[in-house]
């Protein structure tokens, strides 16, 4: 382990995942910095008293001081002038998770990452690790609770073999040193995050770093039916155990055929125990049911944990049934191939809410998918030029509030309204998962 004593640390960005590391390196004696753009409120303003961190906002003279080591928040941009100054500084740069697994004793790390079905699939291998190893499972990491919170929360600097489910994004990828997990995968790539990545192939590299600390006793679960990921690995080779997976062939590691799932030729669940609806659901459970066998837990209680699993909270999630018309919340759909995975799970009569914070993708593959959609309102910053790209003849609406309203307005018995924004939420909200809460607040005041 590094030795943070009297070293001198910024952190840039507090939020959640800041906080919880600069309370990590307080108890390890280093001196601490922090850039924060909007500047701690006073609940935070006294944590950080106590931690006896100096605060500075986020000019440019900031990132000419010196620092032994800098932690970024995953919310600031790889391409930004902050992180692009002090690369050429020379200053070493890491995330939260990087710093989490540098100080703690070796733990069980499953990381799970990829542009669609991370927190889904997480969240069942967290539920299945509990069923399993009890007290010993952890889930956290971009799901919610940082990694730090967890090293704190369960003392994992002084205690191993905690079994912990980690999603883990692209950006806390960025400035991956020597994290290793145990299993890792990465269960799609598809277009996101141009805006904060530079390029497409900046976005689908980051995903890369999840495994290239993996050694042989390791296990990558690899998606055989993705071209895109089939590609990167090819050009960033995987150097430690490998098992397939796949929804269209049957033949791979983990695969389905004859309504059941089946891994190394056992057949292990059948796919009426699923409640969970679509297609992509199915992958997401299969990747899971994989990690599973691979940690020996058995088929009971694989089945068992499957069977009572009822989804997670933003992802194609209903709300309610009014007059005849359901309601979907699935704010978690921040790219276009979410909101296509969203539109695949109905056949007709969907009113469909688009629009957010602008990261200028292209919408065009979403129209292939667009046979049950009868009428697309966008809002927000996004909303228009998504909107009017996708239909000849979408409602325009300033907010999420109106574009409920009038989705309300124009459905009849039979419809489905349906949030997939296909963008995140950051032009109103300060993330998903307030935009889906304000959503179902919505829907469930009319």
């Amino acid at each position: 382990m590094v030795d943070y004593k009297n070293k001198k640390v910024l952190v840039i960005g507090l939020a959640r995942s800041g906080m919880a590391a600069l309370r990590v390196l307080h108890m390890l004696g280093a001196e601490l910095f922090l850039s924060e753009k909007k500047g701690p409120d006073e609940e935070e303003k006294k944590q950080l008293q106590d931690l006896n961190v100096t605060v500075y906002d986020q000019d440019m003279s900031v990132f000419e001081k010196d620092f032994d080591l800098v932690i970024k928040n995953p919310g600031v941009p790889p391409v930004s002038p902050i992180v692009k100054r002090l690369e050429e500084r020379k200053i070493p740069i890491i995330t939260e998770i990087e710093l989490a697994y540098d100080v703690s004793m070796p733990q069980h790390y499953i990381a799970i990452t990829g542009s669609n079905g991370k927190t889904t699939t997480t969240t069942i291998v967290y539920e299945l690790l509990k069923a399993a190893f009890k007290e010993k499972a952890l889930v956290g990491g971009n799901i919610g609770t940082p990694l730090c919170e967890l090293v704190l929360e369960h003392d994992l600097m002084h205690n191993s073999g905690y079994y912990i489910s980690l999603e883990i994004s692209n950006h806390q990828l960025v400035d991956i040193d020597r994290f290793r997990p145990e299993i890792a995968t990465i269960i799609n790539l598809s277009p996101d995050h141009l805006e904060t990545m530079g390029s497409l192939h900046n976005y689908y590299k980051s995903k890369t770093e999840v495994y290239r600390n993996m050694k042989d006793q390791d296990l990558f679960l690899l998606n055989a039916d993705d071209e895109t990921l089939k590609e990167y690995t090819e050009r960033y080779p995987i150097h430690c155990g490998i098992q397939t997976f796949s929804l269209d062939n049957n033949v791979t590691y983990g695969c389905i055929r004859d309504g059941y799932m089946y891994v190394n030729e056992e057949k292990v669940l059948s796919l009426d125990a699923i409640a969970l609806v679509g297609r992509h659901n199915q992958q997401n459970i299969l990747v899971s049911v994989m990690i599973a066998k691979a940690l020996g837990i058995d088929n009971g209680t694989i089945i068992e944990t499957i069977s009572n699993f009822k989804g997670v909270e933003h992802r194609i999630e209903f709300v309610r049934e009014l007059d005849g018309v359901r309601y979907y919340n699935d704010s978690k759909g921040t790219n276009i191939d979410a909101t296509m995975t969203a539109l695949d799970a109905f056949e007709k009569n969907v009113i469909l809410l688009v629009g957010g914070y602008e990261k200028w993708l292209d919408v065009t593959p979403l129209k292939d998918h667009l046979g049950c959609v009868r009428k697309i309102i966008g809002y927000g910053f996004s909303g228009p030029r998504i909107a009017m790209e996708l239909a000849d003849d979408p409602l325009i609406v300033e907010d999420l509030a109106q574009a409920v309203h009038e989705a309300h307005e124009m459905a009849v018995p039979g419809d489905i309204v349906l949030l997939s924004p296909t963008t995140s939420s950051f032009d109103q909200y300060t993330g998903y998962e307030q935009r889906g809460r304000h959503f179902k607040e919505l829907v469930n005041a009319l």
